[in-house]
């Protein structure tokens, strides 16, 4: 009778963007007790990020540091990756998970927002995934992008963030052809898992839910342990990103 051998990042070095807080925080935590040393990336969320470090450390001694960017550098994409290979010296996965998000209303839209919404969105998973790469190569590791199910749908007042997350579902595809054999390259497109931290209506957070056959809006778990999926048991999936999103882009 044969064996299954448990399935862990055991040894496995994984670098979460946007990870101090909400889904990206979930991401390190479930990758964490899978068995992964995390490296927390933030831009300007130090208190948080150290928070989740340490209660990380106390579970496993040195398995998580935080490191600070601002990934709309391409340099500092670099230095980043160079940073945690320096604390570990290998480098498995890159989760890019750090996103702007806010409404931009046309006519009203300037460069500046432009850029921070097409920076962290499109730009920053770009360049952190090249400077990744000759390491992924290495483990044979993989990549996951955090698009969104509006890659597909526009979303009214929010034209910059939609296309620069459409062009993070053709960056994934792109980059999975490119960097085959050795490394997979796949993403999750969450729909309602956490409301906006601004304020939203009671009745537009009913009108989102109206949408989704479920009926309900998702859990950050939802999509970390989707994440999770895909680097541990989606080992013939590439190219691909699956909708966590309740149904929501099937009926809309």
């Amino acid at each position: 009778m044969s064996t299954h051998k448990p399935l862990s990042l055991d040894g496995k070095t994984a670098l979460v963007t946007g990870s101090a807080r909400r889904i990206g925080a979930e991401i390190v935590r479930c990758l964490h007790s899978a068995g992964a040393c995390v490296a927390v990336h933030y831009r300007g969320s130090a208190a948080d990020a150290n928070e989740l470090v340490d209660t990380l450390n106390a579970l496993r001694s040195d398995s998580a540091r935080a490191f600070q960017a601002d990934l709309s550098d391409a340099g500092a994409c670099e230095q980043l990756v160079a940073a945690v290979v320096a604390w570990r010296a290998r480098l498995d996965v890159v989760v890019n998970n750090a996103s702007s998000f806010f409404p931009t209303p046309l006519g009203e839209i300037s460069e500046s927002q432009w850029q921070d919404l097409a920076g962290s969105n499109l730009k920053a998973p770009l360049f952190l995934s090249q400077a990744a790469w000759p390491h992924l190569k290495s483990s044979r590791g993989n990549i996951v992008n955090i698009v969104d199910v509006h890659a597909h749908r526009p979303l009214r007042h929010y034209a910059p963030y939609v296309s620069a997350k459409a062009g993070l579902e053709m960056l994934t595809k792109s980059l999975a052809k490119e960097m085959a054999p050795e490394v997979r390259v796949t993403g999750v497109a969450p729909g309602a898992i956490l409301w906006p931290e601004d304020e939203m209506s009671d009745a537009t957070k009913a009108n989102i839910l109206g949408q989704i056959p479920l009926g309900r809006s998702g859990e950050a778990a939802d999509i970390a342990n989707c994440v999770l999926f895909l680097i541990l048991e989606g080992t013939y999936m590439t190219g691909c990103v699956i909708p966590v999103d309740g149904g929501r882009s099937a009926g809309w």
